[in-house]
């Protein structure tokens, strides 16, 4: 998630020429991915490539989607005929809801994949690795043209911002309360408002004394105007952090 950790494998694949680079973390179980022109491909459009392979496979499949991602995933799916449901953050909680629905595949923008088609339903990374690359191999093309009809809207990175473990759920839930009034409102983990032309997302982290900021805007315009949207409502609580976007 962080990009300086993939500064020197996105510089090794482009002076090797390197079809694609793998990053994964400490105990292996998230996968960073890097194309052939050295950009790399976030969680969440990684999960296109995935589920374009499991689709075809398990077609009308459930295809359960972290609220952190992207619109472009999710329209995807829909094209791909599988049937998009949002779940909650957290690798745990996803595995249990997939135990649940019987879903083939799900990841995390953070990089855990969890493979139940043909694997163990966890999040093993030599095997999304392994998975991967069978696609590349099998495609006969660049994972950069793999991707290259996959919408690149205007998105902010993770943010994560101070927030006291006593307050996050209560500020999570008067801004729930708030959205509702005024826009179309996702709260299956923190809330996820909608618009016309993009999506902005509060949650309460499960790990940190913090709460999760995104925004996207299908033009710059609209992202601004969104994170102005998000921001505004944020400042209401003084015990907030503002958003370094």
């Amino acid at each position: 998630m962080d990009p300086t950790n993939l500064v020197d494998l996105r510089r090794t694949v482009q002076e090797r020429r390197a079809d694609v680079g793998l990053g994964f973390d400490g105990d292996g179980d998230r996968i960073g991915v890097v194309d052939d022109q050295g950009q790399v491909l976030w969680g969440d459009l990684l999960m296109v490539v995935y589920w374009r392979e499991v689709l075809a496979a398990h077609p009308g499949a459930i295809a359960l989607v972290e609220v952190k991602c992207s619109q472009a995933l999710i329209d995807d799916i829909r094209r791909l005929g599988g049937r998009p449901e949002f779940t909650q953050t957290g690798h745990s909680l996803i595995k249990a809801r997939m135990r649940e629905v019987g879903a083939v595949f799900a990841g995390e923008m953070s990089g855990h994949m969890f493979f139940a088609d043909e694997y163990y339903g966890y999040d093993d990374a030599v095997y999304a690795a392994g998975r991967l690359l069978r696609i590349l191999s099998r495609a006969g093309r660049p994972l950069s043209a793999l991707t290259a009809d996959i919408p690149r809207y205007h998105t902010t990175p993770e943010v994560r911002v101070a927030c006291p473990d006593a307050r996050k759920h209560q500020i999570v839930e008067a801004l729930t309360r708030e959205f509702k009034q005024r826009y179309e409102v996702i709260d299956i983990d923190g809330v996820r408002v909608v618009f016309p032309d993009g999506w902005g997302l509060v949650r309460a982290s499960n790990t940190q004394p913090v709460l999760v900021v995104r925004a996207e805007g299908t033009t710059p315009a609209a992202l601004d105007r969104i994170k102005t949207i998000l921001m505004e409502a944020l400042r209401r609580y003084p015990e907030v952090a503002a958003p370094d976007w």
